[in-house]
């Protein structure tokens, strides 16, 4: 082995060390950032041939490797948006220019310009907004996902569509001769733009078996459309037989099916009691973040909306992503590409609101290996410097 060799055997030395103490500082400036995943240095030999009796010295090369498939501890807080994965996946993302990017860091706030829930680094949030129908993901794609946007849970106001009117009929009710009334009562329902409206419900006793039923608008002169008038008939056990649904059209709302299964006639007192559903306008109060990954608007009425469903994305080797400013990853050919899925299903771990995922660093652990780094730096440095002393006796010779 020449001098040459020790010089550049230990100069690589150096240099694998360099790159060791330098994923060990990465390490320890991020041991509180959230969803961050540690770096770690391996080393390789580089070997050159040799002939008997004259060795070349060869090299050591370094590679840093990512530990994102390790799960860090969890921590809670008082933040509903603040969000942790506790299993496989990562959160789905994007930077301003609308590129994806996958994510342990669940440290999400609301912008206040946009409304889109952010976190630290500025990367928006990716989910489904809900609809009417189910949301399937794609499960090789990102197609279909957009911002989690907490400005789009505006007041709503929901029409009614179906009520229930349910109670005793007493058995012991005179029967009277249509257009009498035996009893009345009253049901509140809403229109499309959340006006409530009440509907005046008439029960007139018409036979031993038999109540007449009428409803009409008790709020305004406009009609109710429809059928607005059915017979409700009992057996001799004063339970309802035949048809027990009344159909009609609320003004300015949907079609409305009242449900009257539960009357009875039995002896006793007149107790009914009927509910429908729709609300007015209400303002939403709180948002909540469930296991499976939707995301609830939760009005001041108390009604509770499901307004996105946040997906989770995986990859064959999370290990071999490729990490990028802001704690996010980018997929490779290493990695694999996306598979897609929801929070507790298959292959997927969950999601806890009012927690966020820690580093997954170890202090003691990386003050071990920096002090090995430079332990094993400074022989090589003395690696480096006796060569340089022994070529100086060489070049010194011809003196």
């Amino acid at each position: 082995m020449s001098l040459y060799g020790v010089l550049r055997s230990g100069v690589s030395g150096m240099n694998a060390q360099s790159n060791k103490l330098g994923t060990v500082a990465e390490n320890i400036q991020n041991s509180s950032t959230n969803g961050y995943k540690r770096a770690s240095t391996e080393f390789s030999s580089l070997i050159l041939p040799s002939s008997e009796g004259n060795y070349n010295s060869g090299s050591v090369t370094s590679r840093v490797r990512y530990t994102i498939a390790d799960q860090g501890p969890i921590a809670y807080t008082t933040s509903a948006s603040d969000l942790a994965i506790s299993g496989n996946g990562f959160f789905v993302v994007s930077d301003p220019s609308g590129s994806p990017y996958l994510t342990r860091a669940g440290n999400f706030v609301k912008d206040g310009r946009t409304g889109n829930l952010v976190n630290a680094s500025g990367f928006t949030l990716m989910g489904y907004k809900l609809g009417a129908g189910a949301v399937n993901p794609s499960l090789n794609s990102l197609d279909g996902v957009e911002p989690v946007n907490m400005a789009s849970f505006a007041m709503q106001a929901t029409g009614s569509t179906k009520g229930t009117f349910k109670g005793n009929l007493p058995d012991g009710a005179p029967v009277v001769v249509l257009p009498a009334v035996s009893k009345q009562s009253s049901l509140q329902v809403y229109d499309k733009v959340g006006n409530p409206i009440k509907i005046d419900i008439s029960l007139s006793k018409i036979s031993d078996t038999q109540w007449s039923i009428s409803v009409a608008n008790g709020t305004s002169a406009d009609p109710l459309t429809g059928t607005t008038t059915m017979t409700l008939t009992f057996d001799a056990d004063g339970q309802l037989t035949g048809p027990s649904v009344l159909n009609f059209g609320i003004p300015g709302g949907e079609p409305f099916a009242l449900d009257m299964a539960g009357m009875t006639q039995l002896a006793g007192e007149y107790n009914v009691t009927g509910e429908a559903n729709g609300n007015a306008p209400s303002a939403v109060k709180d948002v909540e973040f469930a296991a499976d990954g939707t995301v609830y608007a939760v009005y001041e009425d108390g009604t509770r909306v499901g307004a996105y469903r946040i997906p989770l994305a995986n990859v064959s080797s999370p290990d071999n992503l490729s990490p990028r400013a802001g704690n996010v990853y980018e997929t490779t050919a290493a990695s694999g590409g996306y598979q897609v899925g929801f929070p507790e299903t298959s292959g997927f771990g969950s999601i806890a609101s009012g927690a966020l995922e820690g580093s997954n660093v170890d202090i003691g652990t990386e003050l071990t290996a920096m002090i090995e780094a430079q332990t094993s730096y400074t022989a090589n440095s003395k690696v480096f410097q006796t060569g340089s002393e022994l070529l100086d006796v060489l070049m010194n010779l011809k003196r």
